[in-house]
C-alpha cells in the first residue's frame, strides 16, 4: 500500500492515466501540456505531481518544486471521498463553492467554462479512483 499523492501514488496514477485511452486522446486533442500537483488544503505544498504532455502522464512522483500549471487541494478527507465515490460536475462546483477543494495555482472558471478541459478535469478523479487501495495513515 502506498499513501495518497506519494512518489509510489503518484506514479500507479500516471500507469492509470495513460490506461485510459478516453482521457489521454481528449486531451491530446487540445494540445494539453500541464505539470499538476496534488495535496492537502493543510499544507503549504502539494504532496506530489503529475506531468502531462499532449494528454499522455510523462513523470510523476513526489513534488519537489516543479513549476505548476494546477495546484488542486482538499482535505484527506474529502479526497478519499471522491476517489471511493467519484465525482461529477455538479460535485465538483459544489466542492469548489464550499471550498473543500482549492486550486492555489490554475484558472478553475476558465477550465470549468471550457468543456474540452472540464470533462477530462472530472474524468481525472475516476482514474485516480483506479489507483491500487492507499493507506489512509499520513
Amino acid at each position: 500500500m502506498s499513501d495518497l499523492f506519494s512518489a509510489q501514488w503518484m506514479e500507479q496514477f500516471k500507469e492509470a492515466w495513460n490506461a485510459d485511452e478516453e482521457l489521454t486522446t481528449s486531451l491530446a486533442k487540445i494540445n494539453f501540456n500541464s505539470i499538476i500537483g496534488y495535496g492537502f488544503k493543510d499544507s503549504d505544498r502539494p504532496t506530489g505531481f503529475i506531468e502531462i504532455v499532449n494528454g499522455k502522464a510523462v513523470n510523476a512522483g513526489s513534488y519537489d518544486g516543479q513549476t505548476l500549471n494546477w495546484d488542486l487541494r482538499a482535505s484527506r478527507e474529502s479526497w478519499e471521498k471522491w476517489l471511493s465515490q467519484g465525482l461529477n460536475m455538479m460535485g465538483l462546483s459544489m466542492a469548489y463553492m464550499k471550498r473543500n477543494i482549492v486550486f492555489p495555482v490554475g484558472d478553475y472558471g476558465a477550465m470549468i467554462k471550457d468543456p474540452r478541459m472540464a470533462g477530462p478535469f472530472v474524468k481525472s478523479f475516476a482514474v485516480m479512483g483506479r489507483v491500487p487501495a492507499h493507506s489512509s495513515v499520513s
